[in-house]
């Protein structure tokens, strides 16, 4: 008789789950607490779908600082590689961008998540929607059923798979179920915190900046003179900080610092011509004066910087808005020259965990069995995706350890034999 599998979690990991338990031939049931699956997939890469990265293995796992080495044995049963394989065979066209980030050729998360639709329902997976478990029934140390919100009764099951998510983006689902449940039954939660955030900020030509993206920027978090960590890539101004792919990506060490020090502001230097050598980067802005000689300095810079960068660039560098280009004198070159490539932002609180894009925290997985995703404390309950302590840096990491986890849980779940 076909194992019953329950899987809790209509995201990226728990679609992947009900598919790998579905090939495995158990009779799935999915649980959705939407109307419908993939909200938070639907979004992710602002509604790209970044779905994985093509590094290395060993490299995937430096990627992902929050327990990265406990998925060496789930990206070895379902890599990178057998991602892309996946959705190509769905039929999915991938590309490849910059940073070995993986898309749908279309630019489409819909794309992505239609294609899983279609496969489950190939597939035979009874999909519930509107569906919020509970609470879990356990018998003699094993998991023998769930009970939803909304039902009086106790859905018998042989395995159940939480793939609940974190705390990120609740308007989709993710509000932490999983780990109450988890609890409830003996597992430790490890404190919640954002790791992919934007950072607030406290300078005031902030909002002066707000919407304005700079592309190929080398960003570096600083704790006084102490160097935390640096990226290059896109940043973006908000109303009320910085956030973009770097900002990501460097917002695990800030919110780390302010676990110990959370009164200390950091500073983000940024670097806005990062391609050019301090001397190379001189000889440019005397060449735009040069030809913009007789103009005012506030007219000069229009093809050194975007056009809302000039003024808070102006103020800052303490030079007179109206001076005459030619009046210009070296010093006041200089300190250009330095705003440039040392343009500082004080940074002091990440936003809210419900804003950020990965959760870090969740069910400790030293209580998690890496080579089947399964429980070592109660048979038959299995964890994947974010509402486990797992997370990395943005480019795809994510999703990849969702992808992983769902297929090994899947698979495993409906290979478990029954314990009377």
């Amino acid at each position: 008789m076909a194992q019953k599998v329950i899987v809790i979690g209509g995201g990226a990991a728990g679609i992947m789950a009900a598919i790998s338990a579905a090939k495995e031939g158990a009779q799935v049931s999915l649980w959705e607490r939407n109307d419908r699956l993939g909200r938070k997939l639907a979004i992710t890469g602002r509604g790209r779908c970044n779905v994985t990265n093509t590094a290395p293995i060993e490299e995937l796992i430096k990627l992902i600082p929050g327990n990265g080495p406990f998925m060496y044995s789930a990206f070895n049963q379902f890599s990178n590689t057998d991602a892309m394989d996946f959705f190509e065979s769905l039929g999915v066209p991938l590309k490849i961008e910059r940073g070995k980030r993986v898309f749908p050729a279309s630019d489409k998360a819909a794309d992505v998540v239609q294609s899983l639709e279609a496969e489950l329902s190939r597939l035979g997976v009874k999909i519930i929607y509107n569906c919020r478990a509970e609470s879990l029934q356990i018998t003699g140390n094993k998991v023998t059923g769930v009970k939803a919100k909304t039902q009086e009764k106790t859905e018998a099951a042989d395995a159940v798979i939480i793939a609940t998510g974190g705390a990120t983006y609740p308007a989709t689902g993710s509000t932490g179920d999983g780990w109450e449940m988890g609890e409830a039954v003996g597992h430790t939660i490890i404190t919640p915190k954002p790791s992919l955030v934007p950072l607030v900020a406290s300078d005031m030509f902030i909002q002066e900046l707000a919407g304005l993206a700079l592309k190929n920027v080398q960003v570096t978090l600083l704790a006084g003179s102490k160097k935390l960590n640096e990226k290059f890539g896109e940043l973006l101004f908000t109303h009320w900080g910085l956030s973009g792919p770097v900002i990501l990506s460097l917002s695990k060490e800030a919110c780390a610092w302010w676990q110990k020090k959370p009164k200390e502001p950091l500073t983000v230097e940024i670097n806005l011509k990062p391609a050019l050598t301090e001397d190379e980067l001189d000889a440019r802005i005397q060449r735009d004066f040069q030809k913009f000689a007789r103009k005012q300095y506030q007219n000069s810079l229009s093809e050194l910087l975007p056009k809302s960068l000039i003024p808070v660039i102006i103020e800052l560098s303490g030079v007179p808005a109206d001076k005459p280009v030619h009046q210009i004198t070296k010093e006041e070159r200089h300190r250009l020259l330095s705003l440039l490539q040392h343009f500082a932002v004080s940074v002091v609180s990440p936003r809210p965990l419900s804003e950020a894009i990965v959760t870090a925290g969740g069910i400790n997985v030293k209580e998690i069995w890496p080579k089947t995703m399964e429980s070592r404390l109660i048979s038959g309950l299995y964890w994947a995706g974010e509402v486990m302590d797992v997370d990395g840096y943005t480019g795809g990491h994510n999703l990849q350890v969702a992808f992983s986890s769902g297929w090994v849980a899947g698979k495993a779940a409906a290979k478990a034999k029954n314990e009377e």
